[in-house]
């Protein structure tokens, strides 16, 4: 088969096939260019030895760092070669520079008409002078250097943590490891978060060194999910993690990247995204194709396809099974100041002692449920400062889920200052900051909150419009509401009637119903309005209970008062909490007092919320029957 016989194939002349077959075919239309090189490709033309160096060869040179890895890729770029009639030359650097100069030195002298390159090292661009002097176009793939084809794991990394925050995951473990995709998978882990508003916790990123550390946070229940740049560290994390008894995904979730040069049916079945090697090696021999012949690319870079293997691994956080337990209200710096006695007009108060907490309404009751043993979530605002990160800590240090924690820049973190003299009595001036910036719209945002609540814990040292907002959210999800009214002095009829629980002292008391009434008329006029029940709490006198079936004062516990600040906080989520547990009312009253009760015999609301067996060994040795469940629960 000589240049006539093609051209007599073609139906085009001599020298129009010459110009096709030394690239000199830029006056050549794309047809006629297309037919020519079917017909050579068909015949195995190949040019005389006498014609220029820039006679097609049909030849690619495909340099690899090492074929174990990529014989996926490597099929994909074949088939596509062999698709258009040429064939491969394959070398593999194994990393080595030195290797590597000698494989693109033989493609040049075998004249091949272009070169897929893998470099071996980030200084491997130094021998690109040598193709570009033989007029040898090249395409950089899996490289380190912007100009390189590669598969984007920086959004693999993005796809696969987002997958796991839409299944409601908040504390999500990145376990990685050491490889050319690692860096850009944990920018997309970083990116996700910071796109999400959840802060990145370098605490919650691991390596295969420390994978007793992730297997310890998974168990104390810092951590819900995990997703692994590597299927081989997953597969490792969950053999470890049956031999420790954890049951997949009800203990965690597990996601991970996974490599089609892997058996589809290896165990074990780990959710992951795959990764389609053979696709991305077929979309780099129709680049370089497109570059040597004008053929048509369907996309400029290579684009995969984030679609989930299965579900076999992944669900809800352990802790959505069972329903939760919501607080919507202020968050606070609470600063406390000891004194001699409280302060009063005209008079100045020395004091030498302060201590600083994280605080608030909100806060306070989320910990003070988490410690009682339920789920716990917040819906609160906090300002962007570093103060913040009290909050944050405090809330994450008792599991408390602060998805609904909103930082606001305009705003500094709100502060109260506490005032409290020996006898435990205090009082409080609040500087509202972010909290009055928390909106209706901020509420409906975080709506998914409400669902799988039991009992949304309002306060309203928040905008009035974003506790009323809290109510009915929860009223549409099917929860009960108990709603704290503080610092105000009016409630509607509207906010009243979408109320289940109304707990006030009764300074609070007196300040929506004013008058010389009793208390008890005063808790009635309220339950007409449509709560169905009334809590009166009054401090060393216990508290007032106002519902369909009871009508009856319960006497305060006997504890030291070293600081009544929070015994309101403490009692709400006590209540909360038992009442959740199945107990009934009365039963759960009782348990509050005694949850209050702890709470005034320390310094500081949160150190001073009881958690659940302190609480229960307490009560089992004063009134053990006040722990038995009744069988009809509020």
């Amino acid at each position: 088969m000589n240049i006539k016989d093609i051209a007599r194939l073609a139906g085009v002349s001599v020298s129009t096939v010459s110009k096709v077959m030394n690239q000199k075919d830029s006056s050549i239309s794309q047809e006629t260019r297309e037919k020519v090189l079917r017909i050579a490709k068909e015949y195995n033309y190949a040019p005389y030895s006498f014609l220029p160096a820039t006679a097609k060869s049909f030849l690619i040179g495909v340099l690899l760092r090492s074929h174990k890895s990529l014989s996926k890729t490597l099929s994909g770029i074949l088939a596509v070669a062999c698709e258009h009639g040429y064939q491969l030359l394959l070398a593999e650097s194994g990393g080595d520079p030195a290797e590597e100069q000698k494989a693109l030195a033989g493609f040049g002298k075998n004249k091949a008409d272009a070169v897929l390159w893998e470099m071996a090292a980030e200084n491997s661009l130094d021998f690109a002078p040598e193709l570009e002097k033989l007029k040898i176009p090249y395409l950089l793939f899996n490289s380190p250097t912007a100009s390189s084809e590669n598969i984007d794991y920086q959004a693999f990394g993005y796809q696969a943590t987002q997958a796991l925050i839409a299944c409601h995951h908040r504390d999500i473990a990145c376990l990685l490891l050491s490889g050319a995709r690692t860096e850009d998978f944990f920018n997309g882990y970083k990116k996700c978060l910071f796109d999400r508003q959840i802060p990145l916790r370098e605490d919650l990123v691991f390596n295969e060194q420390s994978l007793p550390l992730l297997l310890h946070k998974i168990s104390s229940r810092a951590v819900t999910a995990v997703v692994s740049s590597h299927y081989a560290a997953a597969a490792d994390l969950y053999a470890r993690s049956l031999a420790q008894h954890y049951q997949i995904p009800w203990d965690f979730s597990l996601l991970s990247l996974r490599d089609d040069i892997r058996p589809e049916d290896s165990f074990p079945d780990i959710s992951a995204f795959s990764i389609s090697r053979y696709d991305y090696g077929r979309f780099l021999g129709q680049k370089l194709l497109h570059r040597l012949e004008n053929l048509p690319l369907p996309m400029e870079h290579f684009q995969s396809e984030y679609a989930l293997s299965s579900r076999t691994t992944i669900d809800v956080p352990h802790f959505m099974h069972s329903q939760k337990i919501l607080a919507v209200g202020s968050t606070n710096l609470d600063i406390y100041l000891k004194v001699p006695q409280l302060p009063t007009s005209g008079k100045a108060i020395l004091t030498t002692q302060s201590s600083l907490y994280a605080g608030g309404k909100a806060t306070n009751e989320a910990i003070g449920a988490a410690k009682l043993g339920h789920r716990a979530a917040i819906i609160s605002a906090v300002g962007s400062q570093s103060e913040a990160d009290i909050i944050y800590d405090a809330l994450q240090q008792h599991t408390v889920n602060t998805d609904g924690l909103k930082r606001s820049s305009q705003f500094s973190t709100g502060k109260a200052y506490i005032f409290v003299e020996p006898k435990g009595e205090s009082t409080i001036t609040i500087l509202s900051g972010a909290n009055d910036s928390l909106s209706p719209a901020d509420l409906l945002q975080k709506e998914y909150l409400f669902e799988n609540t039991a009992y949304c814990l309002v306060s309203t040292e928040i905008p009035m419009p974003a506790a009323e907002t809290a109510c009915r959210l929860m009223r549409k999800h099917g929860g009960k509401t108990i709603l704290k009214p503080s610092s105000c002095n009016y409630l509607s009829p509207e906010l009243l009637s979408s109320v289940d629980i109304l707990v006030l002292n009764a300074k609070e008391l007196s300040e929506i119903c004013p008058g010389g009434r009793p208390i008890e008329e005063k808790a009635a006029s309220l339950y007409r309005q449509g709560v169905a029940i009334v809590i009166v709490t009054l401090g060393a006198e216990g508290c007032y209970v106002l519902s369909e079936e009871l009508n009856e004062r319960f006497p305060a516990k006997s504890f030291p008062s070293i600081d009544n600040t929070g015994a309101g906080d403490a009692f709400i989520s006590a209540l909360a909490s038992y009442l959740l547990y199945g107990f009934d009312l009365k039963k759960a009253v009782a348990i509050a007092g005694y949850a209050a009760g702890f709470c005034i015999s320390r310094e500081g609301v949160v150190p001073s919320l009881v958690d659940k067996n302190t609480l229960e060994a307490y009560i089992h040795q004063q009134e053990p029957n006040l722990l038995v469940r009744s069988s009809r629960p509020y």
